[in-house]
């Protein structure tokens, strides 16, 4: 299985998660979906989950926008997909790349109201970033190559929560995923998203905050080595936290989630490369945690 085929199976269970709230909060919403000439078979799965949530849409509108470089194929393509949609959805194909979505976004009166962006190739611009975060809420998912830390892109550009993660195929060259939202319970989603995607496709996950940059495999229960080696930097960095901090640290810095922050801080205590504060009890969220002098995530971290 390719990458591409991996981010499809991503932006259809981001769909499920994003879709329903969307219509709950507004009664206009945007999905938009911008390709820089790679596979944009996503935007057909796009339209085929839009189409299961027809019940939904009434009352309501939405406007879905596929950029992708010019030719009559893609309309075609989707024109049989958009044949199943409702009436309340609207399908607008624009020729031209990724950097032609701000005038595209600003035609459909996006701004406003939810929106989700999807960019899939290419290096947005500010301009493009901006654009994606003009809606309310606003979520984008970003796909480029690895080289660039998106996290301050996205924050500069008015996202306040953002992940990135490296997809490492075994034939391929890597790609960079990044996701941007305003919303703790969206990011915990689309978290809890890739590390549920599917284990056997050959590709594995990098995260560029771990200090190693090993590769792990995709499984509901990652390995914690890098997190482990994340958690110590960070308290090399900041001195001692409590164990609530730290689980906001593995939410909103790494590409791991909370629950994984409980397990890596476990085998962090047995190991001795941390220690808390009381000595016993539960790990609670108040518990303080305190790097060990010469302490290490361990040997097979």
């Amino acid at each position: 299985m390719s990458t591409d085929t991996l981010l499809r199976e991503l932006l259809v269970r981001q769909l499920d998660h994003w879709l329903p709230a969307a219509l709950h909060r507004s009664r206009r919403a945007t999905l938009a979906l911008a390709y820089a000439g790679r596979d944009t078979t996503g935007a057909e799965a796009a339209l085929r989950v839009v189409a299961e949530f027809a019940d939904r849409l009434r009352g309501r509108r939405l406007t879905v926008l596929v950029l992708a470089p010019g030719g009559a194929e893609l309309p075609v393509r989707l024109g049989t997909v958009e044949a199943t949609l409702p009436a309340e959805v609207a399908v607008h194909v624009v020729p031209g790349d990724p950097d032609r979505l701000p005038v595209a976004l600003k035609a459909a009166g996006a701004a406003g109201a939810p929106l989700l962006t999807v960019v899939d190739g290419g290096h947005p611009g500010p301009a493009l970033l901006a654009a994606a975060a003009s809606g309310r809420p606003a979520e984008l998912l970003l796909v480029t190559e690895p080289g660039r830390a998106l996290r301050p892109l996205l924050s500069s550009a008015g996202f306040p929560l953002a992940t990135e993660v490296e997809l490492v195929p075994a034939d391929a060259p890597a790609r960079l995923l990044g996701y941007a939202t305003g919303s703790d319970r969206a990011l915990e989603a689309v978290k809890d998203a890739l590390w549920a995607l599917d284990e056997y496709a050959g590709v594995r996950y990098r995260d560029p905050a771990d200090p190693a940059g090993r590769p792990v495999d995709i499984t509901l229960a990652p390995e914690p080595g890098p997190l482990r080696r994340e958690l110590l930097a960070e308290l090399a960095r900041s001195g001692p936290r409590t164990v609530t901090e730290l689980r906001r640290f593995a939410v909103t810095s790494t590409v791991y989630r909370a629950a994984d922050a409980n397990r890596a801080l476990t085998s962090l205590l047995a190991a001795g490369a941390v220690s808390r504060e009381p000595e016993h009890g539960r790990l609670g969220g108040d518990v303080v945690i305190n790097a060990v002098p010469g302490g290490t995530a361990g040997p097979t971290a």
